[in-house]
Formats: structure tokens, sequence, C-alpha cells
């Protein structure tokens, strides 16, 4: 009879690991009678480093997680013996994918144990998770496990959430109620679970207390005797009632009891679209954080393997080669056995040709001749029968590389559209990135020339100022010098040392760029003048 037990735990640091193990009935609890109980088993979410191997995300916790943190979080349930073990499994399953999800790396299992009361199977499940939340970060075991940083979350470890409010305990109780029902309901059972107290529920009688194996085993017969039948009069009596009850709460309220259950969807649907968008969003701004060469990185980690490459390991592509090649092996070794006593039989004849006369004629069958002929016989039957088994075997390898071919590419089609679109991301990003580039060369160029332009005004003003050659107040160089120029020029030779210094470092400011650009041209034009001067008077 279906039964509601489910209860919450918390594993402390160092001991995630032997309760995985516990879980999965290895090392310790490996091939030990009183664990042979494990009918399935299974585990998702797991990061890459653990993907094939849970016990490595445990140990990581243990050695990893802070010394006061939780390394696991595990509901315990008990499961319906009404169900068959698929469809406990199904039900395990179908509670895993609405309670966990995506958002937290698990693993499960189910123990069918021996009730120690009653004698019958008594299966249960066990599910772990971790406290941290998957966010589609690659992390090393060590990351993985520290301190969430939140403005940069590649750097930091997982988010934690630990879900231990007592209202989110409940929910996951009144869950795991709804979801045993409706499986319950689904393979044509009448039995039902209720998640409430026995109070809550209206029923009065106080809770059986749970003996244990040991407890049991120190019960007489006759109490034993009478434990088993006051379990089985109490719950024909709740059923009744609650047979009783249903009646009432359909005839009475079944339109708040339908109101009440869409709400509870539609705030759960709602949940799950704020953390897909929750998650979509930190996404988005780690990508956008990264420069062109990290975006490279982050498509070569997001593109799929090569098709080519993932079917040749594909488990169905791998076992029709097996048998194909198996088979190939047999023909041959048929044909050389063929071959083999063929030859023996040969040689057997020209040693004893009389006997062999004899042999074929019917007179005297030579014993050793005959199983000589029967072996070759025998061997060329397996090999003639096996030449259309390969041709079978080639052409269910050819159907099973395309159907995984097929699968495969369905299965890439997402991270292939994602890597394209990381792809035109990087694109966009490096010609930004070729663009500021561009634009800080032409900065750091026009910043040399003012300064370039500061040194030759300064020496300029310097040979002015000594009445070097071509610079007196009567030479031709002087006079081919623009008036605005000369004024300039002898302008700043009056000024005092520190103000010249000033007027020189101003003209490398941006700010004085139209500045720097009329003085530009103005020693242009000079420079021109003087050129039109040593070329000398013109002929025409």
């Amino acid at each position: 009879m279906a039964s509601y037990h489910c209860t919450v735990k918390v594993g402390g640091k160092g001991k995630a690991a032997a309760h995985s193990a516990y879980l999965a009935r290895e090392g310790k609890y490996s091939g030990r009678e009183r664990y042979e109980d494990l009918e399935a088993s299974g585990s998702g979410n797991m990061p890459k480093w653990a993907a094939h191997n849970p016990a490595h995300l445990w140990a990581a916790a243990d050695a990893h997680e802070r010394a006061n943190g939780a390394t696991y979080r595990e509901i315990e349930a008990a499961l319906p013996r009404e169900l068959t073990p698929e469809q406990r499994r199904e039900l395990v399953e179908d509670f895993i994918a609405q309670e966990i999800g995506d958002r937290h790396a698990y693993q499960w299992a189910i123990h069918t144990p021996e009730a120690a009361l009653e004698g019958d199977e008594q299966p249960h499940v066990h599910i772990i998770y971790t406290e941290r939340t998957v966010d589609g970060i690659d992390r090393d075991p060590e990351q993985y496990f520290k301190r969430y940083n939140a403005k940069n979350p590649e750097r930091g470890g997982c988010r934690k959430d630990s879900a231990g409010t007592e209202e989110r305990l409940q929910a996951t109780r009144e869950r795991w109620a709804s979801v045993q029902n409706a499986h319950l309901e689904r393979h044509g059972h009448e039995a039902r679970v209720d998640h409430r107290s026995l109070k809550d529920q209206g029923i009065d009688r106080q809770p059986e207390k749970h003996l244990g194996g040991r407890g049991v085993r120190q019960l007489q017969e006759a109490d034993l005797s009478a434990l088993l039948e006051r379990r089985a009069a109490e719950g024909e009596r709740e059923r009744a009632e609650r047979q009783v009850s249903s009646i009432i709460d359909l005839s009475g309220d079944l339109a708040a009891a339908k109101a009440d259950r869409d709400r509870r969807q539609a705030e759960k649907q709602r949940r799950e679209q704020e953390e897909r968008q929750q998650q979509e969003r930190a996404e988005r701004e780690r990508i956008e954080r990264m420069s062109s060469k990290e975006l490279a990185q982050e498509i070569e980690r997001q593109r799929p393997r090569r098709v080519h490459d993932l079917v040749e390991i594909d488990r169905d592509v791998m076992a029709a080669e097996n048998e194909r090649n198996a088979l190939q092996n047999r023909h041959t070794e048929a044909g050389s056995t063929s071959a083999k006593y063929r030859d023996q039989a040969a040689a057997w004849r020209e040693k004893h040709k009389v006997q062999a006369w004899l042999h074929d004629k019917g007179i005297g069958h030579s014993p050793a001749l005959r199983q000589l002929e029967e072996q070759r016989d025998a061997a060329k039957t397996e090999w003639l029968t096996t030449g259309p088994r390969i041709q079978d075997a080639d052409l269910r390898v050819r159907i099973a590389r395309d159907a995984a071919y097929l699968r495969i590419n369905a299965e890439q089609a997402p991270a292939l559209a994602k890597v394209a679109e990381l792809e035109k991301v990087k694109e966009a990003k490096a010609r930004q990135e070729r663009e500021a580039e561009a634009k800080r060369l032409a900065e750091v160029a026009q910043q040399r020339q003012r300064a370039d332009l500061g040194r030759e005004f300064a020496g300029m003003a310097a040979k002015r100022a000594m009445k070097a050659s071509g610079w007196r107040d009567n030479s031709e160089d002087w006079q081919a010098t623009p008036e605005v120029l000369r004024r300039i020029i002898d302008d700043f030779n009056k000024k005092p040392e520190e103000q010249r210094k000033l007027a020189i470092a101003a003209l490398s400011h941006p700010k004085a760029e139209a500045q720097a650009t009329a003085l530009r041209q103005l020693m242009d034009e000079r420079r021109e003048n003087v050129r039109q001067l040593d070329r000398g008077p013109s002929l025409g």
C-alpha cells in the first residue's frame, strides 16, 4: 500500500563521498548481502569533470567546500509498492525534473530492502544534490566550491541556494505527494498519499513509532501479529475516511481546488521563466565583458565535437560494427579451417591410397578420413552461411551510421546556433576593437605631430633670438617669413622663459588643435617661400 514519507537532510563536509558510495552501493557497500537492494540509479547536471563519475563531484565537495558549509542536501522518500520498478523510476525522474530541474548537480538511487515488519519490499529513493547552482560557467573542482563572485561570476564559485526555509521545505513535501499521486492515478491505482500530518488530515490517532529492524526483531510473535492487525485495520479505516472526504470535497469546492491548482502551476511557470531569464541575462553580461580573443576561446569551448568523430563512438554504430567484424572473423576462420582439413584429407589419401579407394567405394570406411571430411564440410558450411550475413551486417552498419548522423546533427543544432551567434558577436567585437585601436593610433600620431610642431617652432624662435643666419631683420629668409608668423615669433621671444615653456606645451594639448593647425600652415607657407628663394628668379 502506498504510504507517505519524505524527509530532507543536510550533509556536512567530509560526508558527501561516503554517502554517494552508499547510494550507488559502491566501495565498502558493494558485494555485501545487506546492500544488494539497488533497483535503479542515475545522476544529472554534473560538471564536465564529474559527468562520467558522480563520485568526483562529492569528493571535490568534501575537499573544497568551506568548513561549515553543507556538501549536499538529501531528499529521502518512500516509493509506492503498487508501481513496477520501471514506473518507480519514471516517478523519481519526474519529481527530480520538477524539484531540481537543471539548477543543481544531483545523484539518485532507488533501494528496495526487505521490510523488517511485513517482509515485503520497502522501496524508497535517496536524492542528493549540491546547493551550488548551475550557471553554465566551466570551473575546475576547486573553483566550483569557492565563494560566489556576483560582479564577476566566472572568477568565483557557483552560487549557493540552500532551499532551507520552512516554506520551501513544505513545498517540497507537497510536490512529492502531488507527483506520487499523479503517477498512481496514471497507472490505474486508487491509492493516494497525503503530505499533511494526521491531525491536519482529521485522522484521530497517534503516528506509529518507527521501530527499525532491530526493534522488530525484538518483538514477541504475539506483539508482532497484533501490530500488523492494527496497522491493517487503521489503513482500511483511513481509506474509507478519505473516500468519504473526497466525495464531499468534489461536491463542495471543486472550482476552488482547480483554481488553487492553476494558481500553483502558474506560479511555478513564472518562477521557472524568471530563473531562465536571469540565467540568460547573466550569460549575456558574461559574453559582453569578453574581448574578441576571449570570445574565440569561448567559441572553441562551446563548439560541439565533429559529427564524424561522434558517429565513430556512437553506441549503436559500434555495436553494428562489432557484429559485422565478428562475422568477418568467423567467415575468415571458417575458410582457413576448411582449407586446413581439405589439405589434411588430401595428404591422408596420398599416404593411404588403398584405404582411400575402399572408403570412396563404400567397402570400408576410414574413421580418420571421415572425421577430416566432416570437419572440412562443417567449416565450409560455416563459411558459406556467414558470407550473406556479412552483407546484412554491412547494411545495418550503414543504417546505424545514417541514423547517428541525423540524430547527432539534430542534437547539435542548438549548440551550433549558439556558436554561430557568438561568431557574429566576436566579429562585431573585433571590428570595434580595430576601430578603437585605429582611433588610438590616430590620436597618438596627432599628439606626436603637435609635439613635433612645438619643437620646430621653439627652434625657429631660438634662431631668431640668436640672430642666426637667415633670421636677421634684413635677411631674405626672414623677409620671406609671413608677417603674422614673424610677429608671433617676436612676441614669443619677448615672454619670460617659463611662459615660453608653457606656450610650447600648450600646443600639444588637443584643445589647441585649431591654434596648432593655423601655426602649422604659417610655417608651411614660410618653408615654401624660402624654397622659392633658393630656386632663384624665374626666367619666364
